[in-house]
């Protein structure tokens, strides 16, 4: 009987950290020359980059910070839309298998965004990857460095860095969506289709209804449920 394949490196997954990486950079970009053009130092964008490090929610952060809005109301909205990174962990953990290592798991998961989740899980469903804490570590690590590198570059160019480049700086806010949709559908599974449809439409329904953060919260909720109902898996 042949041995197992070794379990991925921190090598590895610093390599599969590069098509994020590679996303991530401009829009981070973007997001440190937005921060000094809304009158935030370069610090302190930077700092926003690294401790909430989530994406669209900084750049809604942002706004909630300099329009004004109550700390209670902008530290409830991120929480709200931020919510799902809870389930992450589980389901990838599920995928890894029983014998999977979670010991630093307090450290790694900090670096589960949308993308690196999306990365992780379809490495290994397609069976490119074999679960490891290193090779999370260098996953999450090379997406992390290219947000934080990114805000950096575009806090110190300026808020006139983009205003040349109008039409560069919109297409810029459709890249992080495109980006996880992208991994998305590549471990995309048939029986997986009417999760997605429930999750689809709640999230279109509250949004419509109640607005974004309700929304977001609403195709969580609603496509978790279907999940755990069994709905679409093949018995």
């Amino acid at each position: 009987m042949s041995d197992p394949a070794p379990k991925s490196s921190f090598a590895q997954g610093l390599w599969s950290a590069l098509p994020i990486a590679l996303g991530y950079f401009p829009i981070a970009f973007s997001f440190g020359v937005a921060a000094v053009r809304a009158g935030l130092s370069a610090p302190e964008a930077v700092m926003l980059s690294l401790v909430i490090y989530a994406g669209a929610s900084q750049f809604l952060a942002l706004a909630l910070i300099t329009g004004g809005a109550p700390l209670a109301v902008s530290a409830f909205t991120l929480i709200a839309m931020n919510l799902r990174h809870v389930l992450y962990g589980p389901a990838l953990m599920k995928a890894a298998g029983p014998g999977a290592g979670r010991r630093r798991a307090w450290a790694w998961a900090f670096g589960l965004t949308d993308e690196v989740f999306g990365a992780a899980l379809g490495g290994l469903a397609r069976g490119r990857v074999r679960f490891s804490e290193p090779f999370m570590f260098g996953i999450g690590l090379g997406a992390y460095a290219a947000w934080v590198l990114g805000t950096a570059l575009g806090a110190l160019a300026g808020g006139a860095a983009l205003a040349d480049w109008p039409v560069l700086s919109a297409a810029l806010g459709f890249m992080l969506p495109a980006l996880f949709l992208a991994l998305l559908f590549s471990i995309l599974r048939r029986a997986a289709l009417p999760v997605i449809a429930v999750a689809a439409l709640a999230t279109v329904g509250a949004t419509l209804w109640l607005g974004a953060t309700a929304g977001i919260l609403g195709g969580m909720v609603a496509g978790a449920l279907a999940g755990v109902a069994g709905l679409g898996v093949r018995r």
